[in-house]
């Protein structure tokens, strides 16, 4: 376990049961879908290539526009 992983733990571990099970289940949850997204991109390596390959042409032919986080 890392410095910083345990230094969480231990701040963690002060809060009242119900945050620490929060934190914990929050924690549980972020790594199931971390594994999750794996999985999914080890199975479709080659529909992520294309979609890449497609963005890259968008962008080549100048049918992309730079994102505006202000006008979402």
């Amino acid at each position: 376990m890392t410095k910083l992983l345990e230094r969480a733990f231990v701040e963690a571990s002060k809060l009242p049961q119900q945050e620490q099970d929060t934190v914990a289940t929050w924690i549980l949850e972020e790594l199931a879908s971390e594994r999750r997204w794996d999985e999914l991109f080890a199975k479709s390596p080659h529909a992520l290539e294309q979609l890449a390959d497609e963005a890259l042409a968008e962008f080549r032919a100048g049918r992309t526009q730079v994102l505006d986080p202000d006008k979402l």
